[in-house]
């Protein structure tokens, strides 16, 4: 039998059973739209997690601390490296030169201190921390009140919301009465803050009485006098105010002030690094606790990774962390797409009775074709043919569907968030692959359910077919 023929043979049988038909086939419908929405719910889920990441400005970046910082030395390390006396330091120097390793963006140092801020003459003793400009990209400063730092030293700070709370005396609230970040902000945009802080200056003549004293500077304790601790004083204007949650922020400490890197760094304000490792680095460059690395792709943080262990030092990066965040999403998918195949589990019976109803209906059809020459094979694909077009109907027609439950989902759940305040998200995705994978996937429960059906039509006596009543 041709193609044709067995094509229009099923369009035909398909239109004279409509009512029967349609009903399976929305069945159909029902069970991919089912199994579209589940998957493209754990889809939207995981896309919106690595939005987030990625916009947060860490997913692209690589963390890099000495392993002369016990803190960060692990056992692996302890195994595979020096030890932690004679690892490298991680200075001025190192840095420039991960900075300068292929697809790195930039390489910033960790600038951290806690000083005090005087407002109105009022002393507040924080956690102050420098940003480059690359930070205004990303979501920590979506929310922001006011401007981003106008240029790389100037004399600006962006303040956290918290901090701007205990500015002008207020209470913190949390919950729904949390206070507004723009009330805080009209008030305090344009104001001074006068930073209090200790200047590491190198003193030569010190150093080089240390020197003199111990040759090669082998003696901390001596070596400390080739620093001057001089108490400095710097205005800064409040530029901006930021939404900022201080327990998400990077690090065993909390920022409440931001200024601009390169500020910072012409400060040289005293860092605790400069007390441990004085006596190598001679008080020539500045010492880092940590250097922050953004890559061009986040495929390539694997490979700059191990780059960087091979120079001796610890390295640690979100993707380190979401290894388990994959797994999970990969189980949550997994179960979704065996709920949401239940329904189609549950059409496929129903094409399975309409195709054994249609045998006992087309009996005495079945042996008029046989009789003519029909072979066995061709009342067999005539089945198929069915069933198959009633799959494929049913798989358009149900991914539609799903993707309208989506969309529907969606703008619910967003207007739900406009009423909170927050921000509206897109948690639902569709991509091709799923929507080419519903229709084959209904189109192979089809031909499956088909099976029994054009076996047991298939197998009529034509004689037996033709006495049939």
């Amino acid at each position: 039998m041709k193609l044709s023929d067995l094509g229009e043979l099923a369009v035909r049988n398909l239109r004279e059973s409509f009512l029967r038909n349609s009903l399976t086939t929305i069945g159909i419908s029902v069970g991919v739209a089912s199994l579209v929405a589940m998957l493209s719910l754990g889809i939207g889920l995981q896309q919106l997690a690595s939005r987030r990441l990625m916009k947060s400005g860490l997913f692209d970046t690589v963390v890099v601390t000495s392993r002369r910082d016990l803190r960060n030395f692990g056992r692996d390390e302890e195994r595979a490296a020096p030890p932690p006396g004679e690892s490298r330091i991680l200075d001025e120097p190192t840095r420039l030169v991960i900075e300068h390793l292929p697809n790195v963006l930039e390489a910033y140092p960790d600038i951290r201190f806690i000083t005090e801020l005087r407002f109105e003459d009022k002393p507040h003793l924080t956690m102050v921390a420098a940003l480059p400009s690359s930070a205004k990209s990303t979501d920590a400063f979506e929310a922001l009140q006011g401007d981003f730092f106008s240029s790389d030293l100037a004399p600006e700070v962006v303040i956290q919301k918290v901090f701007a709370e205990e500015l002008l005396g207020k209470t913190p609230k949390s919950g729904l009465d949390e206070t507004n970040v723009a009330q805080l902000a009209g008030p305090l945009l344009g104001k001074e803050l006068i930073m209090r802080y200790a200047q590491r200056q190198a003193d030569p003549a010190a150093r080089s009485a240390a020197e003199t004293a111990t040759p090669g500077g082998g003696d901390q304790g001596v070596a400390g006098a080739a620093y001057s601790v001089i108490s400095r004083e710097l205005k800064l204007k409040i530029v901006g105010v930021a939404d900022l949650d201080p327990e998400s922020m990077r690090g065993p400490t909390r920022a409440r002030v931001f200024l601009p890197l390169k500020l910072a760094e012409s400060l040289h304000v005293m860092q605790p690094t400069d007390l441990r490792e004085i006596s190598r680095a001679a008080g020539s460059q500045p010492v880092y606790s940590s250097v922050s690395v953004r890559v061009k792709n986040p495929a390539q943080i694997r490979a700059i990774e191990d780059a960087i262990k091979k120079m001796g030092f610890n390295t640690f990066s979100i993707l380190d962390a979401t290894r388990s965040l994959q797994q999970f999403f990969a189980v949550l998918d997994v179960f979704l797409g065996i709920f949401g195949s239940l329904a189609l589990a549950v059409a496929s019976i129903g094409i399975v009775n309409t195709l054994v109803m249609a045998i006992l209906e087309r009996r005495r059809e079945i042996g008029i074709m046989k009789a003519i020459g029909a072979s066995d094979s061709d009342v067999k694909n005539l089945f198929f043919a069915e069933a198959g077009a009633m799959g494929i109907l049913g798989g358009i027609v149900g991914v539609m569907l799903g993707w309208a439950i989506g969309q529907v989902i969606n703008l619910g759940t967003n207007i739900y968030l406009k009423r909170q305040a927050l921000p509206p998200e897109h948690f639902w995705s569709v991509p091709w692959w799923l929507v080419a994978f519903a229709i084959v996937f209904a189109f192979g429960v089809s031909l499956v359910s088909g099976l029994y059906p054009a076996g047991r039509a298939a197998r009529l006596d034509p004689v037996q077919a033709l006495r049939y009543e």
